[in-house]
């Protein structure tokens, strides 16, 4: 979602640090630059006006430190100032109130309310063992209650009978008497919406909030929705009272300024952003890490904490041992390429990485997406059990057979075999040492753990890219155009290159496969 906001500002910015000395006049522009580049996100003027002036007001009297270059220097206090903006610190939805708890959620028609609804039921019930009874109170949009009863059965949460004829503050009354009898944690009311606010919608929110004194009153607002975000969440504020908001949509190509804009003029924190469709794709908001992002400098702690939700760590341990043997058939091959896609795929990863937003142009020409892992993928499934345990055993016509099975070409297949053996040799010659890979990769794992204060293995392999000069660059962008990443160091997992992401067993990131090129 920041992607546009990203690229405007990393540009700015980076024209900034690369001075010895800054003047007055250097300042002004750069603010010129980034003022423009947040209108541009769809941030509301006021928001802008106050963003900017703060900077200014900083980055005038900042006293700058002998070891940091005046450009830095402003690069911190821009930073800071994103995270004030976004709100300092992470808030969670509050709990800490008498059972049945009462979410309240609000907002437009079309935002998410009801997916967003069965969303946050799944993560109280699979995270924090809550007993969740969900409840439609919208009685206007057709099959709206059945939706919520289907998501419901999808995620093994309870949803309150449909009773025809009811009003939405009946509804309400009788959702609340059945939570409590029913011995339940937490009560979600997902509301009805309009197109667009009007009197009857903020009254009928008034009487639910009334009847129901919900703990909790959630905005759920579509992050595409510009500058008429501020509106809106002024709006269901002054009416209603918010408590909090959740942004739904935040992997689509909206500008990133409603979660600006919002935060910064109801002073209510945004809680969690939806990132899909998917019923587990919800996400805690952390200012910081989202400035991060925006700044281009990645969000590692972000990529470890889903790589410990999503991969087993039993399964991990065996995998690194097997490598460690120097066995790694075409079936593990597979499993990393699987553990890949749960991260998110290569987007997902890519975008949590420091410095990648420089390199967007070059991964883009090796053809480094989700769709070249979906192909190998297909390769590999269409070889037999023996053919993955034995790929150097592969002849012309078991590879004939095994591109036209899939789809593919003989030289996509070749393509992962040469990828396989490179990170076959990799393994082998690393053994027990878990150590810190070879070739280009391995010679620019650096600093980012030991900065961080990190132990090796927990990102002290992870090069930062945003640190490298324009020839490192070069060097890395012609070797992924020539055979993929998976030509960095003979091949990247586990731990791209071998230094390790997150602290798994074998020292490892697994999912991050070697990948070959795009076809010539």
């Amino acid at each position: 979602m920041f992607e546009s906001l990203q690229d405007r500002l990393g540009s700015i910015l980076n024209g900034l640090t690369g001075r010895g000395a800054l003047s007055d006049n250097d300042v002004a522009a750069a603010l010129r630059e980034v003022r423009r580049a947040l209108l541009e996100a769809d941030v509301s003027l006021e928001v802008v006006r106050s963003f900017t002036d703060r900077v200014r007001e900083k980055a005038v009297g900042a006293q700058i430190v002998k070891s940091i270059k005046p450009g830095q220097m402003v690069v911190k206090i821009v930073h800071d100032e994103l995270v004030a903006t976004l709100g300092s610190d992470q808030v969670a939805i509050d709990l800490n109130a008498p059972a049945p708890v009462t979410i309240m959620m609000v907002g437009l028609q079309g935002s998410g309310k009801t997916t967003t609804t069965g969303k946050i039921a799944k993560r109280l019930t699979e995270r924090q063992k809550k007993r969740v009874l969900m409840a439609s109170l919208d009685t206007r949009r057709p099959a709206a209650q059945e939706q919520l009863r289907v998501l419901g059965e999808q995620t093994g949460v309870q949803t309150l009978p449909v009773i025809q004829g009811q009003g939405p503050v009946e509804i309400a009354s009788r959702a609340a008497q059945a939570a409590r009898l029913g011995g339940y944690d937490v009560l979600i009311l997902d509301t009805a919406g309009r197109t667009h606010i009007d009197e009857p919608l903020m009254v009928e929110m008034a009487e639910i909030k009334a009847r129901s004194a919900p703990h909790e009153i959630l905005l759920v607002a579509d992050s595409l929705t510009g500058q008429d975000a501020v509106n809106l969440a002024r709006s269901f504020d002054e009416r209603v009272g918010i408590s909090g908001i959740v942004l739904t949509r935040v992997d689509g190509d909206g500008r990133g300024g409603a979660a600006l804009s919002m935060r910064a003029v109801t002073g209510k924190p945004i809680k969690l952003i939806g990132t899909g469709e998917k019923m587990d794709a919800l996400e805690e908001f952390h200012p910081g890490r989202i400035a991060d992002r925006i700044l281009g400098m990645g969000d590692i702690v972000s990529l470890v904490e889903k790589a410990a939700e999503n991969i087993d760590a039993e399964q991990a341990a065996a995998m690194a041992r097997k490598m460690q043997s120097g066995k790694f058939d075409l079936d593990d091959l597979a499993a990393q390429i699987g553990q890949m896609q749960k991260l998110g795929g290569m987007g997902g990863v890519m975008g949590m990485m420091p410095g990648m937003g420089k390199m967007k142009d070059q991964i883009a020409a090796a053809g480094l997406d989700d769709k070249l892992l979906k192909r190998q993928l297909a390769i590999i499934s269409s070889m037999t059990k023996w053919e993955r345990a034995n790929p150097d055993a592969l002849k012309h016509s078991r590879k004939k057979r095994i591109a036209a099975g899939s789809g593919t070409s003989a030289a996509d297949l070749n393509k992962l075999l040469k990828m396989h053996r490179q990170m076959a040799d990799m393994m082998k010659s690393m053994g027990g040492k878990g150590g810190k890979g070879t070739g280009i990769m391995g010679k620019l794992m650096g600093g980012l753990g030991s900065k961080m204060g990190l132990p090796p293995g927990m990102g002290g392999g992870m090069p930062d890219l945003s640190k490298m000069d324009p020839k490192q660059l070069e060097e890395m962008a012609k070797a992924m155009q020539k055979g993929g990443l998976g030509s960095l160091g003979g091949g990247l997992p586990p731990g791209l290159g071998g230094g390790g992401l997150p602290g798994l067993p074998g020292g490892g990131f697994p999912g991050l496969p070697g990948l070959p090129g795009r076809k010539k």
